[in-house]
């Protein structure tokens, strides 16, 4: 009898520890799922070229990275509509997106605003060859303007808008980016082009110097730096404190300065109610593809 007793011990004893080994190996295997490298994709809506872009931004993904432990992917495409249709399928988990865009999206795709440029409205500008006669809208009457696309905002909507207020009759051509619209009209295959503040003190000395700019708009909510649903709150307010940690070190601040910011501060969905007061509907049959 004390044999069997003895047996049944020992089995126990052995049950116990094989149970407490598994348990131990799940809980590791859990502890280092959790502790995984997280792969976020980063939309950038493309303003400029991809390689300017990449240039920019690239630095700044990385920075997140070591300030989060997330890996960021960069993203853009070679067309603003391209990049429309990609935020509204949620392909991006974070996207700096154009404030018309922000208003479109985070009511069809459920995107967040988190943060935007600090201090700073985004203004429309229309910019002419630098020994172009052209100083005033009115002067615009029957001329071809190049813009970036149908729905970027201050660089299209806005100066559209002014002109068909004043019955300034033109032609539009849509370029794909902001980088081409100044390239086109430095270059002479455009009498005027749109843009915005941002991107044009962004473009390379030799573009900008050929131009100049002779008309600018009253200023809004700039861009919005967005997070889609799938994101986690705790994710991203990991991120938001990163991007808001640029403020305060060399390095993010150096960063910043790239991107024509002096600063970056957190961001609220109200933030742009004056864009949604201006009734764009511009994107109104994108907005039918979710429902």
């Amino acid at each position: 009898m004390i044999g069997v007793l003895m047996n049944r011990n020992i089995l126990g004893l052995k049950t116990a520890i094989i149970s407490g080994l598994l348990m131990a190996f799940f809980s590791n295997l859990a502890h280092a799922e959790s502790n995984a490298e997280k792969v976020f994709t980063f939309g950038i809506v493309p303003q400029q070229s991809a390689v300017v872009l990449a240039k920019k931004w690239l630095p700044i993904l990385k920075y997140l990275s070591q300030k989060t432990g997330y890996k960021f992917v960069f993203k853009t495409t070679s067309s603003i509509p391209e990049f429309e249709k990609n935020v509204l399928n949620k392909e991006y988990d974070f996207a700096y997106m154009n404030p018309y865009h922000y208003t479109v999206f985070h009511d069809k795709s459920g995107y967040e605003a988190l943060l935007k440029q600090g201090d700073k409205q985004i203004r429309g500008i229309l910019v002419t060859h630098i020994d172009s006669d052209i100083n005033e809208l009115e002067d615009l009457q029957n001329l071809k303007i190049a813009f970036p696309a149908p729905a970027a905002f201050a660089a299209t909507v806005i100066p559209q808008s002014i002109l068909k207020a004043k019955s300034i009759i033109h032609e539009s051509s849509y370029v794909s980016s902001h980088e081409s619209v100044y390239k086109n009209v430095a270059y002479g295959n455009f009498s005027v082009g749109g843009g915005i503040e941002r991107t044009f003190a962004n473009t390379p000395d030799d573009i900008r110097n050929k131009l100049k700019v002779f008309w600018r708009s009253k200023g809004y909510t700039p861009h919005a730096i967005a997070a889609a649903p799938q994101v986690s709150e705790h994710e991203k307010s990991k991120v938001k404190s990163a991007f808001l940690g640029m403020n305060h070190d060399t390095q993010g601040r150096k960063l910043l300065e790239s991107l024509k910011f002096k600063r970056i501060m957190e961001a609220i969905d109200s933030d742009w109610d004056d864009v949604r007061q201006l009734d764009i509907n511009l994107l109104a049959d994108l907005k039918k593809v979710s429902g």
